[in-house]
């Protein structure tokens, strides 16, 4: 058996060696002998040493092989001497065992008697406690009392709100009949305090005028007594103020108990400022207000009526300016040396507020069957919300009446009515006598874009969509009215086409082109829509948001440009109605040309041939044949220019040219031969008749019919220039590679210098095959 490399002495170990493969062994003998022939008479001395280190090996085996079993029971002896020391304590720890459960059997009535005596102390001491804070609670009623009678207002509000502090702290208290003693001890102080304060704060609010329902059209300040009012004022608002603590916690725990939130805030952040009560002089001076509100705007009043709720609406506004200077002048100054940071105006417009919301948010669940009722709520409110901010100042951190209409139930109706009375304006807009005409036809400065009026007035009805929502506070309200316009506007545009379907079999008429118009107005006013920072705003919150309504059937490429703003939410409809406007330009062109080409034809057949120099008239004039196609296109042009936008009639005389540029080209000059009197006044029709047509519209109207231009000087060119040119371009077509004309300019810069640069080498080769003035010929 063999051993372990452990088990051997040091010196063994470089003799592991002679284990290793036959690989490791011809290494041994390459490097002992090596490739020498002469080397192999060391081969027995190597042999003899092998010999020898192979009995040293063999000794130390024999020798570790019989020191083995002795290390075997010498492990095996402290074995067993551990496990009769493990029973031992195993002996050991069973009586120590038995020795406690005995004990603990004796000491059980012990413990059982002391957990007695523990229990009566914790009731005692319970106790105790709860009669220190019943004759605590019952000293601080009586100092109440006593402040009370002594007319001690301050020190009175101050024990209650030593009570309203204990009734917090005995909050996490399961003992109920104790709380509700002191919530019922508090409450009772309470009231009592409040109604002697609010007395008294009504009394000099009368005799200060108030409640203000009409402009004041004299001074606020008394002249009697003047000085003693203020000061009454004053102190009674401060104590007011002082009574807010336990005001506060007696509706809070009202609160509580009828199963609202408390209003309390969960974390450590302060709550906002909307959620705090109203402090108690600005309820109390709301009273009045509050009790007129309802008197009038509630019950079966006249003035209670659902079709009506600008009055109400109306009437909270002027109270609220009616009442402005008086909070300023009267009631701020005290609030701002009380120390307090309370607007006394914006806390009375919050106040007027409240009613406001409550009536609103009652109305509009009844209006939900009545579409016109709904939708005049919804404008007057939209109204009122814009003049409370505006006008009033009211701060955009309290909420005013926007968010009621953010409910799921009126959100969902206004959208519904929204979508149905657009469709019904765009039926009727449609259908309306001038709705293809435009409203400023008559004055030029303001009739660019030539939009009908249809156009104008469904561009305008998305307007004034875009300013009632914009004031939303919520953006995926406002994505969701984005999504009805995206709608809206591409059913507009199926609207289009059916008519322009209609319309396509004369596309010059006044019709076909106020269509074009239209798609042109509404693409211009969706791209300026699109750079517009609401929008981009927009744009952001529905990528956020991963608003459906918008970003539906969008790639994640349509979403990355969205979100690095080279797009806009407007690209899928400006590609339908751009794919739309150049299928009617081009329907439009097409017709212009078919006609223009028909007018063409005598021009095109004219015997260019045998036309007389240019030397041998006296004068030159239009060709005849070439006369209709000139009216023809000259009418056309100011026909286009009346009926098409400025940008749509740069389209479409541009496209007119560069296919009259083609038809001239293929029809007229490749079709014929020229001779030099031909080729002067084709020279003649196209520079002085053709292209001042387009004059009008552009400083160089021949640098958009390329091809007749060059054209004409090819065929205008002398004679010995002719040759030359012509030398020239046939050397370059040759396929040798020795050319010797290195001396001579390329072809390409030959032709530039004539003023050639569209026509190719070998469409100039054909022109000049078209000459018949060659020499010889």
């Amino acid at each position: 058996m063999a051993l372990p490399a452990a088990v051997l002495p040091e010196q063994a170990k470089p003799n592991q060696s002679l284990e290793r493969p036959l690989e490791d062994v011809a290494d041994f003998l390459e490097k002992e002998v090596g490739s020498d022939l002469h080397f192999l008479k060391n081969v027995g001395d190597l042999l003899e040493k092998l010999k020898e280190e192979t009995d040293v090996l063999q000794e130390q085996v024999v020798n570790a092989s019989s020191s083995v079993p002795p290390k075997v029971s010498e492990a095996l002896s402290v074995a067993h001497e551990a496990k009769c020391s493990l029973d031992d304590l195993l002996q050991k720890e069973q009586l120590l065992s038995n020795t406690v459960d005995q004990h603990l059997t004796e000491v059980q009535p012990w413990m059982d008697n002391l957990g007695e005596t523990h229990d009566q102390l914790d009731t005692i001491e319970r106790h105790m406690k709860y009669l220190r804070c019943l004759q605590h609670m019952e000293e601080l009623s009586a100092a109440v009392q006593q402040c009370l009678m002594t007319s001690s207002v301050s020190e009175a509000i101050r024990a209650v709100d030593a009570l309203a502090a204990l009734e917090c702290g005995l909050n996490p208290s399961a003992c109920s009949h104790l709380k509700d003693f002191l919530r019922k001890t508090l409450r009772f102080w309470h009231k009592i305090i409040k109604d002697r304060l609010s007395s008294d704060f009504e009394n000099i609010l009368t005799q200060l005028h108030w409640p203000i329902l009409s402009p004041p059209t004299q001074s606020l300040t008394p002249t009697v007594n003047c000085q003693e009012i203020s000061s009454q004022l004053e102190l009674i608002v401060t104590q007011l103020l002082a009574l807010q603590a336990s005001d506060d916690i007696i509706c809070q725990a009202f609160a509580s108990s009828q199963g609202q939130p408390s209003g309390q805030p969960v974390s450590s952040a302060p709550p906002p400022p909307h959620s705090l009560p109203l402090c108690l002089p600005i309820q109390i001076m709301l009273l009045p207000l509050s009790k007129r509100f309802k008197f009038h705007f509630s019950g079966n009043r006249q003035t209670n009526s659902l079709g009506k709720p600008e009055w109400y609406l109306t009437q909270a506004l002027l109270w609220m300016g009616n009442s402005s200077a008086f909070m300023e002048e009267k009631i701020q100054p005290i609030l701002d040396r009380y120390g307090t940071a309370i607007n006394a105006r914006v806390e009375l417009c919050r106040g007027l507020l409240s009613l406001v919301q409550d009536k609103v948010a009652f109305d509009a669940s009844r209006l939900l069957y009545d579409d016109v009722l709904f939708c005049h709520l919804v404008e007057e409110v939209l109204q009122f919300e814009k003049e409370l901010r505006s006008s009033y100042s009211y701060p955009k951190v309290f909420p005013g009446l926007l968010h009621l209409l953010l409910e799921e139930a009126i959100l969902q109706k206004w959208l519904t009515v929204e979508k149905k009375m657009a469709v019904e304006k765009m039926d009727a807009m449609l259908s309306a006598e001038g709705a293809w005409s435009s409203q400023y036809k008559d004055i030029n400065d303001m009739d660019e874009l030539k939009a009908p009026d249809c156009a104008e007035t469904f561009m305008t009805l998305l307007q004034v969509i875009t300013d009632r929502y914009r004031a939303l506070p919520c953006p995926s309200a406002q994505l969701k009215f984005l999504g009805l316009q995206t709608e809206l506007v591409d059913d507009f545009r199926i609207r289009l086409t059916q008519v322009m379907k209609e319309e396509s079999r004369c596309p010059l008429g006044v019709r076909y082109c106020a269509i074009l118009n239209a798609v042109n107005y509404i693409s211009t006013i969706l791209a300026d829509w699109g750079d517009n920072v609401f929008f981009l705003q927009l744009q952001q919150a529905a990528i956020s948001l991963g608003e459906d309504a918008v970003l539906r059937g969008l790639g994640m490429m349509e979403l990355g440009r969205l979100a690095s703003l080279e797009g806009s939410l407007f690209d899928g409809l400006l590609a339908l109605l751009d794919r739309l406007k150049g299928d009617m330009l081009g329907r439009l062109l097409e017709w212009t040309m078919r006609e223009i080409t028909e007018k063409a034809k005598p021009y095109c057949q004219d015997r260019w041939l045998s036309l007389p120099s240019q030397h041998d008239q006296s004068t030159m004039s239009l060709s005849s044949s070439a006369c209709p196609m000139m009216l023809c296109l000259r009418d056309r042009l100011l026909n286009l220019h009346q009926v098409l936008s400025f940008s749509l009639f740069q389209l479409a005389w541009q496209g007119l040219a560069e296919r009259l540029d083609n038809l001239i080209y293929q029809e007229v000059i490749l079709s014929n031969h020229f001779s030099e009197g031909g080729a002067a006044q084709l020279q003649f029709d196209m520079s002085r008749n053709l292209f001042p047509l387009f004059g009008h519209y552009c400083k160089r109207p021949e640098n958009f019919f390329k091809h007749v231009k060059e054209a004409c000087i090819i065929l205008c060119l002398n004679v010995g220039s002719a040759i030359l040119l012509r030398n020239l371009l046939k050397d370059s077509t040759k396929e040798t590679s020795d050319w010797t004309g290195a001396d001579d300019p390329p072809p390409e810069s030959a032709l530039n210098e004539l003023g050639v640069y569209c026509l190719a080498a070998c469409d100039v080769l054909i022109l000049l095959n078209l000459r018949a003035s060659w020499p010889g010929q």
